[in-house]
């Protein structure tokens, strides 16, 4: 468990000090991103984006594991 803590630390330590180039990249604006504006009202569904970010996260556990 401690072990656990302290990798999650890292990673939200290294994710804070990458933001200003994360920030840039177009997840959030893929094709399949659903954005629905009209007046006073947003909606905004990153469908694609997680899809995306879940494929990566189990690619790395995947390979992590081995």
């Amino acid at each position: 468990m401690n072990r656990t803590l302290i990798l999650i630390g890292v990673v939200c330590v290294v994710l804070g000090v990458a933001w200003p180039w994360l920030r840039q990249l177009p997840l959030g604006r893929l094709p399949g991103d659903i954005v629905i504006v009209r007046e006073h009202f947003r909606f905004f569904l990153p469908l694609t984006s997680c899809i995306l970010v879940s494929v990566v996260i189990s690619l790395l556990l995947w390979l992590f594991r081995k």
